[in-house]
């Protein structure tokens, strides 16, 4: 998902590491048990007079497949669910109206399982992991096609992202 946020205009940094577990300062080799409680997680700092945060949800809800309970694409374990790790009353509110509007599009025939949670400590991941879609392009792009992430952006989204014309 890194790529997609490095490259909007406003973010001004988009770091890769791990929120929502019970573990202090836990390594990728920690979170790749599950025991941790983490999930992997990317934080965005971002210029509001930019970049909206429900320009950011879009893009979040556009990079993953919110249906699926501790799963994205070929990856299972609880570090591995969707979540929206909110910093503010606002944010919160967003998010929620943001996934309601999803729920509501029909888009899915299953419920969206993202869960919405207050943000906890942030632990920033090991350097190999940041910019690892620029630092390893070809494994990562095997990755992406492999796991079925890249398929499964096309054939939900194509070029026809209607449903988030008018939430900006």
């Amino acid at each position: 998902m890194q790529p997609s946020f490095d490259a909007m205009e406003g973010v001004l940094s988009a770091v890769v590491g791990y929120m929502g577990g019970q573990t202090d300062n836990p390594t990728y080799d920690d979170i790749c048990t599950g025991t941790t409680g983490h999930a992997e997680v990317i934080q965005i700092t971002f210029d509001p007079h930019t970049v909206s945060y429900s320009q950011l949800l879009n893009i979040f809800w556009m990079n993953i497949d919110p249906t699926t309970l501790n799963q994205q694409f070929a990856d299972t374990g609880t570090q591995y669910r969707t979540a929206i790790f909110y910093h503010s009353d606002e944010q919160k509110n967003t998010a929620e109206e943001s996934k309601e509007k999803l729920n509501q599009s029909e888009l899915f025939e299953q419920t969206i399982v993202t869960e919405i949670t207050p943000a906890s400590t942030f632990y920033k991941g090991e350097e190999y992991h940041q910019d690892y879609y620029k630092k390893n392009p070809l494994h990562y792009n095997r990755y992406k096609q492999g796991s079925g992430r890249s398929g499964y952006i096309e054939a939900m989204y194509g070029n026809n992202k209607r449903i988030f014309d008018n939430n900006n």
